[in-house]
């Protein structure tokens, strides 16, 4: 007997939310085992990654807004990250109060692992589908992001 997902019965606007989720996590999940082995999990090499494309250093607050996270959640993981010799934080020239956090020679290194590691795992994920066909997808979901972000609320001004 064939086992029944709630999402057997849905129609496809019912179906893109779950579906991109559970995409997102097993392909995180995928690439969290691969990381392992170097002592990177997803809290590690996500802000490593963020800083060495960023190819610049970032202050802690550009880096939590990259990342999509809370600032008190940043600090924690940077104190982590720092304690263990993957990143330093260094007074940011133009603005004492801020602090850049820039890479180790040690993160540096490791970047180049997990370049790798994540074109492996797009040849394996993507490498099999039509080209056209993740165009579309890709096309498709640039919409829906479009769209997602013009239903926003907008900030008002303090009266």
């Amino acid at each position: 007997m064939k086992l029944r997902w709630p999402e057997d019965d849905m129609k496809p606007d019912e179906r893109i939310s779950p579906l991109v989720r559970d995409v997102f996590w097993t392909v995180r999940g995928l690439l969290d085992s691969r990381l392992e082995p170097i002592g990177l999990s997803q809290a590690r090499w996500q802000p490593i990654l963020a800083l060495h494309r960023a190819q610049k250093p970032l202050t802690q607050s550009a880096l939590a807004a990259e990342l999509g996270i809370e600032s008190p959640t940043l600090v924690r993981m940077l104190d982590r990250l720092s304690a263990d010799g993957w990143l330093q934080r260094k007074s940011c020239p133009n603005d004492r109060r801020a602090y850049h956090v820039v890479l180790t020679d040690r993160a540096k290194a490791a970047c180049a692992d997990i370049e790798t590691q994540v074109a492996i795992l797009r040849r394996e994920l993507y490498g099999a589908i039509d080209p056209q066909d993740l165009e579309t997808c890709v096309r498709v979901l640039e919409q829906i992001r479009e769209r997602a972000g013009s239903l926003q609320p907008r900030a008002t001004a303090a009266a």
